[in-house]
């Protein structure tokens, strides 16, 4: 398969206009052009026209007519639209997984498995779209009825990261579509032609069922644009994913306007293998969750907290595993890691490493950027093993890159307690076939993750259940669950059927 064949099929031309209200591409006269490169060969893709105020400000306004259309249409008419548009993914899954791996680098059963997820949940929400419901409450008052109702909110925007470039758009803007939203959604500006691709795929869904514009809604741009909107008031909610230092940003332009953020940030995710675990499920689920996307998903695991009675095993069949990776061209399916996103990333990687080793940590296998054919894009490197404690200032941070520490426990405690020890609280894992060690770290006593998985990894959710995580993670939930909710607004109804005028909580009122 051809990238220029696919990025032909999706409209993608040597330099695009890259903000849409849906029908309509808008070019950004005067603005920037980006080029943007492949981190698999180093190659230019194609270049993206930043937008400019004046095109927010177009895109805005579209928005707000859209929404006064789209909120209208009854939530299962909404929901058909998204079925429609679901099927349209099946459609071009191959074309645009493909593409998610030539620009982000990751596995070509990565970027499948992301379309893949797209597709979920637009069947997800599409049951969702004859449920989103209310209550009915009991009254204190005679002859008075009260419930809950809950009603679009308006303009949603998303800001998405780089990893995922498709999938978490598509946790947030079809929820909120279904819940009758408008989405303005503000890409990676790492990974924008896959952005480009869905907004391809949209257009075509709004103009086969005769829908308006600004429904789905894309304008390209680096953080100026985000803080842009941030700061919006005709904004009500912010959805951002990617680093807890942008999430902080976010989080205080919306806060200080009293919008609502929705924030996805960052993970410093550990497993826990117990003495009592099956280690050849624990060291596939490691391996791929050090190594899955290049060690840049959020849910990546990070550190590995290993019983002491089984620490040297469990080390020594893990570098055995390493030393069988195949580390290359993403699109190549016989390869298991592809490359980082950029030369930035392999220079954070690097620095990483050394400061481990300059605070008593020690690399035991890998930790060097690789060269030479196949590695062109100086994008590659080899994931790394590095035995340090959890106390080190490098070991608290997350690092986006393929690098995993090892660390010893003695008792179940022990292990819990290192593993919350660190600001993030995004995914955890415990391997044990014991049912106490298991429930405890389940219990209000264990992980105070927002994921807690036994017996399987960090990295991976299904998008049934609510993703999202605490303490600097940022405390959002996204897809699955009741997170629809996030897209709505609430309101309480009391409706008095009765002759009187009762008051709350028996207060005596007369004229």
């Amino acid at each position: 398969m051809k990238i220029s064949k696919i990025l032909e099929n999706f409209g993608i031309k040597e330099v695009n206009e890259s903000i849409s209200t849906g029908r309509e591409w808008i070019t950004a006269v005067g603005s920037e052009t980006i080029p943007v490169t492949s981190p698999v060969d180093g190659k230019t893709m194609a270049s993206v026209v930043y937008a400019t105020e004046s095109e927010y400000n177009h895109v805005i306004k579209k928005a707000q007519e859209g929404f006064e259309v789209w909120r209208k249409m009854p939530a299962p008419k909404r929901g058909d639209i998204i079925r429609k548009l679901g099927n349209k993914l099946r459609i071009k899954k191959r074309e645009l997984g493909y593409l998610v791996s030539y620009e982000t680098g990751k596995s070509l059963q990565e970027g499948l498995g992301e379309v893949q997820e797209m597709i979920d949940i637009c069947d997800f929400a599409v049951g969702l779209s004859r449920q989103l419901y209310g209550l009915t409450i009991q009254s204190e008052r005679s002859e008075h009825r009260m419930m809950e109702q809950w009603h679009p909110l308006g303009l949603v925007g998303i800001i998405s990261a780089f990893n995922f470039p498709v999938a978490v758009w598509s946790w947030n803007a079809i929820l909120a579509a279904v819940c009758g939203d408008v989405v303005i959604w503000k890409p990676s500006e790492k990974a924008p032609l896959s952005a480009i691709a869905c907004q391809q795929i949209v257009g075509e869904i709004l103009i086969e069922n005769d829908l308006p514009e600004g429904i789905f809604n894309l304008i390209n741009g680096d953080y100026r644009m985000g803080e842009m909107l941030a700061k919006d008031t005709q904004i009500p909610l912010i959805s951002a994913t990617g680093s807890t230092r942008m999430g902080k940003r976010v989080g205080q332009l919306v806060g200080a306007r009293l919008g609502k953020p929705l924030l996805e940030l960052g993970g410093n995710n550990a497993v826990i293998i117990s003495n009592n675990s099956d280690l050849k499920n624990a060291l596939q689920a490691v391996v791929f969750g050090s190594i899955g996307t290049c060690g840049q998903r959020c849910t990546s695991t990070r550190r590995v907290i290993i019983h002491e009675e089984v620490y040297d095993k469990f080390k020594n069949l893990l570098i055995n595993a390493y030393k069988q990776l195949k580390i290359g061209d993403p699109l190549d399916e016989s390869n298991h890691m592809g490359p980082l996103i950029d030369t930035q990333a392999v220079e954070t990687y690097t620095s990483a490493l050394a400061e481990a080793e300059n605070q008593g940590g020690r690399i035991i296998y890998g930790g060097k950027p690789l060269s030479g054919k196949g590695y062109e894009s100086g994008c590659y490197v080899e994931p790394a093993i590095v035995e340090a404690g959890n106390h080190l200032a490098i070991v608290q941070e997350e690092t986006f890159a393929p690098i995993l520490y090892l660390m010893k426990y003695s008792r179940i405690e022990e292990a819990i307690a290192m593993q919350n020890d660190v600001k993030q609280g995004l995914s955890s894992s415990i391997f044990s076939n014991d049912f106490r060690e298991t429930e405890y770290f389940l219990s209000y006593s264990g992980s105070d993750c927002g994921i807690a998985n036994v017996n399987i990894g960090t990295s991976g959710a299904e998008i049934g259940g609510a993703f999202g995580g605490e303490k600097e993670t940022g405390g959002g939930r996204e897809s699955g669950s009741d997170a629809w909710k996030n897209y709505m607004r609430r309101q309480t109804n009391t409706v008095n059927f009765g002759t009187d005028l009762p008051l709350a909580q028996g207060i005596k009122f007369e004229l």
